[in-house]
């Protein structure tokens, strides 16, 4: 049997029969306007909508940048409507902020690469060059090869390959001071020597460990006694990736390619890991407002808004880093006020979120100090975790 469309009345809800007191039902929210209109109607409702979320992201990003808690505020007091919906805010600037800065590490300046700063100062006090060997050994270990880095050693790596080869040049300058006729100052890393390992014990360590290119894995197989044998063959299958991406890696040849895929299977993988991110920072809100009373969902609108802040102040930076990149060759005046600006800007972003915490939850300075002091402790140590976890899931790809 066939039922034929009706048009709503201007008394009564086509959907649940309800009285309606306006262009949508108080009960079901349906609309009384049909959805069978010419096309040109089409196109004025898309319009309209598209219109409707320009005027609310006008309306949402300055005070967003600039306004410290306003948003969470207006959203606490129920005037939602003229604003992005948090999680959407957070949702578009997280994927904006990670489109945009894969491209500013390939823009070919440095933008978040360590600035690696070595102290030789200690070879001046080392009185035979056996103990200048010493020296330099204890503070070479300190610094990784950068092979052993994945991913972030292609992005560190010039930087500790100058703190290396800086160590060297120091060691030898002062063997020459001692009198060593044997010493040589390198002019480049290749001139350098490894330090010396047990080759017996580095073998067996390679056959053993799953993160290196010598791993046998169907002889040392990774097994986990208290987890099934389907989730162990996934974690092996999975290690078995991150073991051809390392050793792709470091094998011959050149690299590029392989970092920059690894790098865009990191950053695919981030914006999933900074979700797990919100639950935990509320978390962490809720623990240390505990006797404020409030709802954990309050909590959640505050790391929302927070985060969304601090992907907004990322996806700027980027965009200033970029913009002073292209900029460079033809007005290289323009390079001090755009690091100025970047500098202000992460400046503003903890002090942002100091402010913010203070005007959200109304306490004294001292104990909004404090507790800002441990919130930021503990979510450095989460953020540090979720980056793990992308760089693992990135290399498990």
């Amino acid at each position: 049997m066939t039922q034929d469309l009706t048009t709503p009345t201007e008394l009564q809800c086509a959907n649940c029969g309800a009285l309606l007191q306006g262009e949508f039902c108080h009960v079901c929210g349906q609309s009384v306007h049909s959805v069978l209109k010419p096309v040109h109607g089409m196109l004025e409702d898309t319009l309209d909508l598209v219109l409707n979320v320009d005027g609310r992201v006008v309306h949402t990003l300055p005070p967003l940048l600039l306004r410290p808690g306003f948003l969470t505020l207006e959203y606490f007091a129920g005037r939602r409507v003229r604003y992005l919906a948090p999680f959407r805010l957070m949702f578009a600037l997280c994927l904006l902020a990670f489109f945009v800065l894969p491209m500013a590490l390939d823009s070919g300046d440095a933008l978040f690469v360590p600035d690696v700063h070595v102290q030789g100062s200690s070879f001046q006090r080392a009185k035979t060059p056996a103990e200048v060997d010493r020296l330099l050994k204890k503070q070479l270990a300190q610094l990784a090869p950068t092979r052993d880095i994945p991913v972030v050693g292609s992005l560190a790596g010039k930087e500790l390959d100058k703190a290396r080869l800086q160590l060297v040049r120091e060691a030898m300058q002062r063997r020459i001071e001692l009198g060593d006729k044997t010493a040589v100052i390198p002019t480049s890393l290749d001139e350098v020597p490894e330090p010396p390992v047990d080759t017996r014990a580095a073998a067996e360590w390679e056959q053993r460990n799953p993160f290196d290119q010598h791993w046998d894995m169907q002889k040392y197989p990774v097994k986990v006694s208290w987890l099934p044998d389907f989730l162990n063959q996934r974690l092996n299958r999975s290690l078995a990736r991150v073991h051809d991406n390392l050793a792709a890696m470091s094998g011959p040849g050149d690299h590029s390619a392989v970092n920059e895929r690894l790098i865009g299977q990191v950053f695919a993988a981030l914006p999933g890991a900074m979700f797990f991110m919100l639950p935990a920072f509320a978390l962490l809100l809720k623990l240390v407002y505990l006797f404020k009373r409030r709802l954990y969902v309050e909590h959640l609108i505050v790391a929302l808004h927070s985060h969304a802040f601090l992907f907004l102040s990322l996806l700027l930076g980027t965009l200033i880093h970029l913009l002073g990149t292209a900029l460079k060759p033809h007005t290289p005046w323009l390079g001090g006020p755009l690091n100025l600006l970047t500098a202000a800007l992460w400046l503003w972003a903890p002090t942002y979120l100091l402010i913010m915490q203070k005007r959200v939850y109304r306490q004294g300075w001292p104990m909004t100090v404090l507790k800002y002091l441990f919130v930021g402790w503990c979510y450095c140590w989460l953020l540090a975790i979720a980056f793990v976890g992308a760089g693992v899931l990135g290399l498990a790809e």
